[in-house]
């Protein structure tokens, strides 16, 4: 099941939206990190640059074909052996991960889900304790260059409450990611 309106922009009109480098100092996915799983890995805007940084395995998941080979396209024009691609509707039947077993989860953008307590609750159960969960979306304003809907794009607010409900301790609970992001992250 695709998360609603999950509708991809054209690659690098949407890679220009992001400072990679910026977000993921800001959420602390660094050297440190062992192996970390992206819920809706899309082009690989995040898989890439994050299989770069990591010690062990990244798991990008994702349920669309194109979004798929796209991010398989780059991984092997980059050469790039700790990407391990996985088609799957993760909101639906889980990622297929076992309990325990991931350092980190990315969940960018994705938040918009009819049930975002579904994608938390499965990143809780994978991850170790003491891993960390990092999440950005668009923020709460008419003046983003596209995203969600106001109505189902949540607040920072919103996302730290889901958050708590899933058993997650705050660490810090709104990071500025300018111009049309915020973030926040979050241990097990």
């Amino acid at each position: 099941m695709k998360i609603r309106e999950s509708g991809m922009p054209e690659e690098s009109y949407w890679e220009s939206f992001f400072d990679i480098q910026f977000i993921f100092s800001k959420l602390h996915l660094d050297e440190t990190i062992f192996d970390v799983v992206e819920f809706g890995s899309g082009y690989g805007t995040f898989s890439i640059p994050a299989a770069k940084i990591i010690k062990g395995t990244l798991y990008a998941i994702d349920i669309d074909d194109e979004m798929i080979n796209r991010l398989k396209e780059r991984i092997t024009a980059e050469n790039i052996s700790n990407i391990k691609v996985i088609k799957r509707d993760f909101v639906n039947e889980g990622t297929g991960m076992e309990d325990n077993s991931v350092d980190y989860v990315m969940l960018f953008n994705i938040l918009h889900a009819e049930n975002p307590l579904i994608l938390l609750n499965e990143a809780y159960r994978i991850l170790e304790p003491k891993g960390k969960v990092g999440i950005i979306h668009w923020i709460h304003s008419s003046i983003t260059p596209r995203g969600p809907s106001l109505e189902i794009r949540p607040t920072p607010l919103q996302c730290v409450e889901w958050l708590l409900k899933a058993n997650f301790k705050i660490i810090n609970k709104e990071i500025s990611l300018p111009p049309y992001h915020y973030g926040i992250i979050a241990y097990k």
